[in-house]
């Protein structure tokens, strides 16, 4: 008979593949594994993956459970491995160690719950048994899966719950590219363990990124839209008949392989023949591009990280302003002004500097799966009047019903650019 409930061992995992220790799914697919190599039952999982670094999350096993947290940043995962009955837990221990690359490890074992310190209880049984006979009742056959991805800074996440499958994963010379699925908003792109898009919500931003400037602008016919490799913009963008050309610089290919591959609704344009795809710098392009080519310029751009900072420099926006013909419209992401009110602020106050105090309008929407749910669109205008003073309303609503828009209308066009009074200190 054994002397005690359960065995528990502690273990240190060092010099760990920094890449694995960052990867949910892969931990999660992992950790299962290791508990069903010693033959544990598994009933369910639970994973978090923290942005930019770290998971943590456990293995509900019949026998008990395992449970992990990473740090990448120092190759290190704590892991805990806690088991009843017959199973041997070092079986799992080998497993993830050679799973995780770990070159060192310390462990620590120890038995929990010493029988001859402790009393047996008699309890009445009655109702668990006529569960287990009841015919209507089944034990799962399978277990559940809890695998999370959060976007978070210091001070606040946003987390989805996904199936832990993983359907494109590449680190590109620029960022890692990712195309996972969530179950409340369909398959999504992460690029660098940040949500760029998801299939639920994407027509938020990309109806709101692309209309309101075509028909404020009123007759563009050549467009440059500098990133977007979803394709999202320029799908929107290409719904107008008038446009003659559109010019589209991505920085990484594999954001357009990844999204032609496993995100079709939203890179719907790439083989259109107005469609001039070019995988380069955005940020050379526009600074060797000819004074006034474009009636619009749409840098649709991630967040000022990585390859994306630049696009946030006065030396791009001024290159953009000359790029832009006399009567030309400048739209850029925006970000935050609750999540980076920093960014989203310096952004107007450059835009502003360029194009003038008065032509620097901010347009806001929202979008479920962007860190607090509002967005914003930053215009530069360039001899053309303000968005909000549109009057081809009847014009709007006609494309709006004929292309099936699910987010932007005429009174959306105009209402984005009331401007919260939080705002509007923050663009004084």
């Amino acid at each position: 008979m054994s002397t005690a409930l359960g065995n528990h061992i502690l273990v240190e995992f060092m010099n760990c593949d920094p890449k694995i220790m960052n990867d949910v799914a892969g931990i999660e697919r992992d950790m299962v594994a290791a508990a069903q190599k010693a033959g544990a039952t598994v009933i369910n999982s639970t994973f978090h993956h923290f942005s930019p670094f770290g998971v943590s999350g456990v293995v509900v096993i019949q026998e008990s459970h395992l449970a992990i947290h990473t740090w990448p940043e120092y190759g290190y995962a704590a892991v805990d491995l806690f088991t009843c009955g017959e199973m041997d837990a070092w079986i799992s221990f080998d497993h993830l160690k050679e799973c995780f690359g770990s070159t060192s490890y310390s462990a620590l074992e120890m038995k929990r719950g010493s029988v001859n310190l402790l009393t047996r209880n008699d309890f009445d049984m009655t109702t668990m048994r006529q569960r287990a006979g009841d015919p209507n009742w089944k034990n799962p056959e399978f277990y559940t899966r809890n695998v999370w991805f959060t976007d978070k800074d210091e001070d606040q996440a946003l987390s989805l719950r996904f199936t832990g499958e993983v359907f494109f994963d590449v680190q590109s010379p620029f960022q890692r590219v990712r195309i996972i699925e969530s179950y409340k908003y369909g398959k999504m792109l992460a690029l660098d363990d940040m949500v760029m898009t998801t299939i639920k919500d994407e027509f938020h931003y990309h109806e709101m990124i692309s209309h309101p400037s075509m028909f404020t602008h009123g007759n563009a016919r050549n467009i440059l839209v500098i990133g977007g490799g979803d394709g999202g913009t320029v799908r929107e963008i290409l719904r107008h008949e008038g446009v003659e050309k559109v010019t589209m610089v991505e920085i990484d290919g594999e954001v357009i392989k990844a999204c032609k591959e496993h995100l079709p609704q939203i890179a719907a344009a790439f083989d259109h023949p107005k469609l001039d795809l070019i995988v380069d710098d955005g940020i050379a392009f526009i600074k060797n591009a000819a004074p006034e080519t474009y009636d619009i310029i749409i840098v649709d751009g991630s967040d000022p990280v990585g390859p994306a900072e630049g696009l946030f420099s006065v030396e791009f926006y001024t290159n953009c302003y000359n790029a832009l013909k006399k009567n030309g419209i400048l739209v850029a992401q925006g970000e935050s002004p609750k999540f980076n009110d920093k960014a989203f602020a310096e952004l107007n106050h450059t835009l502003q500097g360029i194009f003038g105090t008065n032509n620097a309008p901010v347009s806001l929407f929202f979008v479920p799966t962007y860190p607090t749910g509002m967005w914003s669109f930053q215009y530069g205008l360039k001899n053309v009047d303000h968005p909000k003073h549109v009057t081809n309303e009847s014009m709007i609503d006609a494309f709006v019903e004929t292309h099936g828009l699910r987010y932007y209308n005429s009174d959306i066009h105009k209402g984005s650019f009331a401007t919260p009074n939080f705002v509007k200190q923050l663009i004084k």
